[in-house]
């Protein structure tokens, strides 16, 4: 073989090699893209069971607290703004007031011994609770997702590849402050 052949066929492997590093780049991060999207819609699939829950919540406490009349209007005001948020930022600043909200109300509840007892008032808790949960498992995978895709988008080579494509770092479902950053708390008895 010729030398120009032998250079010929090196400068052919390090084009189709750079192509198909391309290829996988492109199709890792279009795949992080989308992941990120599913792990999003969970969070609004729980925040819609959270929002879904609050007014039946409130409306089984409105005959035992007649006089916390505030309480329950936050806990409505706060729920009705989350259920507007659109943006990941504004979404984060809603939840925290709404998690802040229902902690002021459960909060309340502890003096009101009948509404404890109350088994549907106890079932919504209950549920309240589980979705709680949910939601912190939906937004720590949800999470995970965006540090892939801030990963791949900042780490080289892959950020050529994602400058190339115009893929964009994803934004952190974080709460605002620090006391929405534990769920609210029930109690039982």
């Amino acid at each position: 073989m010729s030398t120009g052949t032998v250079v010929f066929i090196i400068l052919t492997g390090a084009v189709l090699a750079v192509l198909l590093y391309i290829v996988f780049a492109y199709n890792a991060l279009v795949a992080l893209k989308n992941q990120i999207k599913n792990a999003w819609s969970q969070i609004e699939v729980q925040l819609k069971r959270r929002h879904d829950l609050i007014p039946n919540l409130v409306e089984a406490a409105k005959g035992y607290m007649a006089h916390e009349r505030q309480t329950l209007e936050n806990v409505t005001r706060a729920r009705a703004q989350a259920s507007g948020a659109k943006t990941v930022p504004d979404i984060s600043r809603a939840e925290t007031a709404l998690s802040s909200a229902l902690g002021q109300f459960l909060a309340v509840v502890e003096n009101y011994p009948e509404l404890k007892a109350n088994q549907n008032f106890l079932a919504l808790q209950e549920e309240l609770t589980s979705t709680e949960n949910r939601i912190a498992f939906s937004r720590q995978a949800y999470n995970d997702q965006v540090l892939f895709m801030n990963n791949k988008v900042e780490m080289f080579p892959s950020n050529m590849v994602a400058g190339m494509f115009h893929f964009r770092k994803g934004q952190f479902f974080e709460l605002e402050e620090q006391s929405g950053r534990a769920a609210p708390r029930v109690s039982f008895g």
